[in-house]
């Protein structure tokens, strides 16, 4: 339990504070490792990152969206041989594919690395309506709040635009999370906070392998 404990503390403060900008080192890693398509793809990623911080946060959020939606959409069964397999931007990249999930946390990452704060960001759990095949799905987003109390931009693989949440009628919203903490969707604001996104197992995983370089 104390191990357990020391992993998480060291994951939540690795992220509250990294910079995920990739390195030389890294992108050759990747280029002998992966090839040189998978390396192509994490140095425009490291330019992007680079490039940010010349453009307002609504300037940042729509090439942040626009460069992550560009990678292919693929089941994490097809890819990792998994029914839910959160990845690293890094392994998002390197395979070139991914679902929803792997979409909002490169996303998130991404902009946190361009100075916007973390209350700013979170990654949201919804229900989203597929009118194709009729049917609700689980689906995750990432939400930008411009003010604590104002309605959220959300940042979706399944449409190109960025849209206030009231307009996306398609998206029942559950819960949001970020590095700071885990929300009730029901409540605006700091008021919704119901614990620590250390409650979700997948986000700690993904936190550690980000933290030994993947």
């Amino acid at each position: 339990m104390l191990s357990l404990l020391c992993l998480i503390f060291a994951a939540w403060a690795w992220a509250l504070d990294a910079d995920y900008l990739p390195d030389e080192k890294l992108i050759e890693r990747i280029r002998r490792e992966h090839g040189a398509p998978a390396a192509e793809r994490v140095a425009k990623w490291g330019a992007l990152m680079q490039q940010l911080p010349a453009f307002d946060e609504m300037g940042r959020l729509r090439r942040v969206n626009a460069f992550v939606n560009s990678i292919p959409s693929a089941t994490d069964m097809s890819i990792w041989g998994e029914l839910d397999y959160w990845a690293t931007p890094l392994e998002f990249l390197v395979k070139n594919a991914g679902d929803c999930d792997d979409y909002a946390l490169t996303k998130y990452f991404t902009l946190r690395s361009s100075g916007i704060p973390a209350e700013k960001l979170r990654i949201s759990y919804v229900r989203a309506w597929l009118p194709k095949q009729m049917k609700m799905e689980a689906h995750m987003v990432l939400s930008y709040f411009p003010s604590p109390d104002a309605d959220p931009l959300i940042l979706d693989n399944l449409i190109s635009d960025i849209r206030p949440a009231p307009e996306r009628t398609d998206l029942t919203p559950t819960h949001h999370f970020n590095a700071e903490g885990l929300w009730s969707a029901r409540q605006r604001g700091q008021n919704g906070r119901i614990g620590d996104a250390s409650r979700i197992g997948r986000w700690v995983g993904l936190l550690s392998r980000m933290k030994e370089g993947m």
